[in-house]
């Protein structure tokens, strides 16, 4: 029976994740699930079971190296093996460079364990056992990784550094039979951003960009699926984000007008 690890797994894409892959493998899905929230975590952990998934929870903060080798040791521990590791979990933010104040550039770091350290530390603890099995890494990036997004300083660096990373940790992999799916989801119809961090590193509340046409999060965490079913190397969602990475070599100054179009009025740089 195929184990997934599914990190962010207490709501929005990792939830839907979990939910997809339930449905599909039924009491054939070793299901482990992995988020702040415990109380969100069993919802979601609930709706798999009554798909006749196998389920544990494991409430895990990403961003403590030692609770992501927990992690993965109590999912071997209850299923013998590893199949497939979702690196999901993530933190956003939204504000100016020019808005943070020195004393809280702290946040920036916060971004970058969670999104980028929280990535790589699940993924090392978690390589023997995938080595074992021939498995898959995905790992959920962003558009915003592929282009720089005005406003959104932190969470782009953290995500191109999960690009890079992954990258190279694909070439070096492919020997073993181990696939790394990148998938870059756009503006997605989840809460994301709204618990994400503003210039003072508190939740903003709000969103920065504008949301309409959002994609639906069942069909982002479709698209990442079938990414990761077919071990493809990338998962680039949306028409406008594949014209806008290929934009960016051969005219990056419309790349640039297309990114501050995408703000709201209200945060767009002054």
């Amino acid at each position: 029976m195929p184990c997934f690890v599914i990190t962010g797994a207490s709501e929005g894409i990792g939830a839907e994740l979990a939910r997809q892959l339930a449905h599909t493998h039924q009491s054939q899905a070793q299901l482990v699930l992995a988020a702040r929230t415990a109380a969100n975590l069993a919802s979601v952990a609930q709706a798999c079971r009554e798909a006749q998934a196998q389920v544990l929870v494991v409430p895990t903060d990403v961003s403590d190296p030692a609770q992501c080798r927990a992690l993965i040791d109590q999912a071997v521990q209850q299923f013998g093996g590893i199949d497939t590791l979702i690196n999901n979990a993530g933190v956003s933010a939204h504000a100016l460079f020019s808005d943070v104040r020195s004393e809280d550039l702290h946040w920036y770091e916060s971004v970058m364990r969670t999104n980028f350290w929280g990535s790589v530390w699940c993924t090392h603890a978690a390589l023997p056992h995938l080595q074992a099995r021939r498995g898959r890494i995905v790992a959920v990036s962003s558009l915003a990784g592929l282009v720089g997004v005005p406003g959104r300083t932190a969470y782009s660096a953290s995500k191109f550094a999960m690009n890079g990373f992954f990258e190279a940790l694909r070439a070096e992999l492919k020997p073993q039979g181990i696939s790394v799916t990148l998938a870059y989801p756009g503006v997605v119809d989840t809460r994301i951003r709204y618990h994400g961090y503003n210039a003072r590193g508190e939740a903003a509340g709000r969103s920065g960009l504008k949301e309409d046409g959002a994609m639906p999060v069942a069909e982002c965490a479709r698209l990442i699926l079938a990414g990761m079913q077919h071990r493809q190397r990338e998962v680039v969602m949306t028409t406008r984000g594949k014209l806008g990475r290929w934009l960016k070599l051969l005219a990056p100054g419309v790349v640039e007008r297309m990114a501050l179009a995408a703000l709201q009025d209200d945060v767009q740089p002054h």
